[in-house]
């Protein structure tokens, strides 16, 4: 069954997924910040937390609002689809702005792999895109 993107079900799946990965959990494990996903181009803006911790996901959760956060990464929905099916590659997407990031770029290019492997983790959830 299909889950919808963007929502609170969605995140957390990837959350179970990320702490059940173990190529996330090795590329991660020097990464500590957490995250905000704004998603851009629909009704109302939504925005999808992840709270990451060496390898480990600690939380995640759908919000109202822009969670405080150390990094936002911003782009319309079909942006967004483009990542999480993978043709179009996070880090490509932040140098090409097509996402928008809001955080220390440096704390980024030192974690690409782990940026690949969130992504791959996202590919594996069954989406439903709006």
């Amino acid at each position: 069954m299909a889950i919808p993107f963007p929502s609170d079900e969605w995140i957390k799946i990837l959350g179970e997924k990320l702490n059940s990965s173990q190529a996330y959990q090795g590329a991660a494990a020097k990464w500590e910040g957490d995250l905000c996903f704004v998603i851009t181009g629909l009704d109302d803006t939504a925005y999808l937390y992840l709270d990451l911790w060496h390898g480990a996901c600690r939380d995640a959760r759908a919000s109202d609002t822009a969670v405080d956060s150390e990094f936002k990464l911003s782009a319309p929905i079909a942006t967004w689809q483009r990542v999480i099916t993978g043709q179009l590659d996070p880090i490509r997407g932040i140098m090409g702005r097509h996402l928008k990031l809001d955080g220390p770029m440096t704390k980024i290019l030192k974690s690409p792999k782990a940026a690949i492997e969130l992504v791959n983790c996202a590919k594996e959830i069954d989406t439903e895109w709006p």
